[in-house]
């Protein structure tokens, strides 16, 4: 019997690799991921198209570059559901609502897009009740979505501000991407994001970024109201906000 070579590159290890690519956000050509994953053209040609197949990555039909699919995102929530997020923050939900009587929410990043996970509505007459559980933004569009998209590395968000401004030209014309830019440098500078008159007239909200384990943002906690009612409570509200984020980032390390 032949002794199989050590060195040799199994079909599972080479799939991993140009999976491993597609994490960093300035890998999407064919040429770029064959490189990257060390393997030649037509191998990484072959794997792309099966694990399309399958679901785990997309090609754009313009430009031709490839990105993470479905799959991968579904097994991303898998992950966060095994820390709990949504019952670990549902409490901070609880209290922020309770305290401010105005609508407060948690989200997660998705790609370029943020996700609502929860909400939990207050006492006040006039709700922001434009968001349910289950709900989509390009990253930037709401004070949440700010908050994750501030929190990003600077090559991530210029990998996915070209697929937020397409959305903000077709669907947010209250919001340009200079004023995105601007906005998001102030959410930088400051820790927490405010966003005004964008998604609905007079209203607004406020919200800071969740960080996981490994110091990425992996949720945010914002509340959404009258933009009187956030413009006049910033430092009040960033300062709630920012304690329940740290209380629930505790959780990763109890004895922090």
């Amino acid at each position: 019997m032949l002794k199989q070579n050590s060195t040799a590159v199994s079909a599972t290890q080479k799939t991993c690799r140009v999976l491993a690519s597609l994490s960093d956000q300035r890998v999407h050509r064919l040429t770029d991921i064959a490189q990257s994953a060390s393997l030649d053209i037509s191998t990484a040609r072959r794997i792309l198209k099966e694990l399309e197949a399958e679901g785990f990555v997309e090609r754009d039909p313009v430009n031709k570059h490839y990105m993470l699919g479905p799959q991968v995102y579904a097994m991303h929530h898998a992950m966060v559901d095994r820390l709990d997020l949504r019952g670990l923050a549902r409490p901070a939900l609880i209290r922020l609502a309770r305290h401010f009587g105005d609508t407060v929410i948690l989200s997660l990043p998705m790609g370029w897009e943020s996700v609502c996970l929860d909400l939990c509505f207050g006492d006040y007459p006039i709700r922001a009740n434009y968001l349910q559980v289950g709900s989509r933004r390009p990253l930037g569009v709401g004070a949440g979505s700010l908050a994750l998209l501030s929190a990003l590395d600077e090559i991530e968000v210029q990998a996915v501000l070209p697929m937020v401004q397409q959305r903000l030209a077709i669907k947010y014309p209250r919001i340009s991407l200079p004023a995105l830019n601007v906005a998001r440098q102030r959410a930088h500078d400051l820790g927490h994001a405010m966003l005004l008159d964008v998604v609905v007239e007079k209203m607004g909200g406020l919200g800071v970024a969740v960080r996981g384990p490994s110091g990425r943002p992996i949720a945010a906690l914002s509340i959404a109201a009258l933009n009187e009612r956030i413009e006049s409570r910033e430092q009040e509200l960033a300062q709630a906000l920012s304690q329940e984020a740290r209380e629930i980032e505790r959780s990763w390390w109890p004895h922090a």
